[in-house]
């Protein structure tokens, strides 16, 4: 079977066992600080602490963590459960394009709490923890499908539960392009589409799709493909082991320099600098980030 190692850079997940002492899960740093975090509380308490509040979660409860800084899990002495972690990219080949997909990614937008009250659901939603887990984590067969494929399932039930309709957050009609936008965005950011392109595909003309992202988000599309674009060069740069030179051919640049004029037109510093810089946790939060998911509807 084939085995993406790679995967491994672009998830997380383990299994919350029953413990005598209360410990801490830090799920808004470095090197998972993009990631989109589901937590699935079967048992006893955590504790969800950010830099405004502190909530509690009570089992059995699924919660879901949009990408975030800062906030961690404090969890009480004998909670169960399980916490997965995603990289937006999974995040997109999971979502996909589908009938429900819109759906999916108005719920992957926000954080969500669904307390759960039925025990086959909450079987169904400890099996597909479980599944996640296992494929992440056995040798030799970790895959990038069969994780996006669980976190499908998982999303979808999660969606399900919480009963969010995407048409209440869509004034105007334009969410629903906007979304189906961002899906595309998502899926072929690092093949330097036009604009035009992305308006074909979506059935409107270029100047139509760039009223609605100015009207909507303040920023041209162009802007906000490169906001993603820039946003995994970031991740990749911090995360990842490889050189400069095969994180600007991944990303679909012709050639370092190009990668590097681009990345240090949006950030001011080279992705050698930024690298550096990334490797010492004091010296981020002087760093300007790129736009988040959260910024788009």
């Amino acid at each position: 079977m084939h085995n993406d190692t790679a995967v491994h850079h672009d998830a997380r997940g383990e299994t919350i066992d029953p413990a005598i002492a209360k410990r801490t899960i830090r799920i808004g740093r470095q090197p998972q600080r993009w990631f989109h975090h589901m937590l699935y509380v079967s048992g006893g308490s955590v504790g969800l602490a950010t830099d405004d509040a502190v909530a509690a979660i009570q089992g059995p409860t699924l919660a879901f963590f949009p990408p975030t800084e800062g906030e961690s899990l404090a969890v009480s002495a004998g909670t169960h459960g399980y916490l997965i972690g995603i990289s937006p990219e999974i995040m997109g080949e999971a979502i996909g394009e589908h009938a429900e997909s819109a759906s999916l990614r108005l719920y992957s937008s926000s954080f969500s709490l669904t307390e759960l009250t039925d025990t086959l659901i909450c079987r169904e939603l400890a099996s597909l923890f479980k599944g996640f887990i296992a494929e992440l984590h056995h040798e030799g067969r970790a895959s990038r499908m069969g994780i996006a494929a669980y976190a499908r399932l998982i999303l979808m039930c999660g969606w399900r539960l919480s009963g969010t309709d995407e048409t209440a957050a869509t004034p105007s009609g334009t969410g629903p392009i906007l979304q189906r936008f961002r899906q595309s965005v998502e899926m072929n950011y690092r093949q330097r589409r036009p604009v035009g392109m992305y308006a074909t595909e979506l059935g409107i003309s270029a100047d139509r799709l760039h009223a609605i992202c100015q009207r909507t988000l303040s920023r041209s599309p162009i802007e906000l493909v490169h906001d993603r674009l820039l946003q995994e060069a970031k991740l990749r740069l911090e995360r990842a082991a490889h050189s400069v030179q095969d994180i600007s051919y991944s990303l679909g640049f012709r050639d370092p320099a190009n990668f590097s004029h681009f990345f240090k037109r949006k950030t001011g510093i080279s992705p050698a600098k930024y690298r550096a810089l990334a490797a010492d946790n004091s010296a981020m939060h002087s760093l300007t980030t790129s736009a988040g998911y959260s910024d788009w509807p």
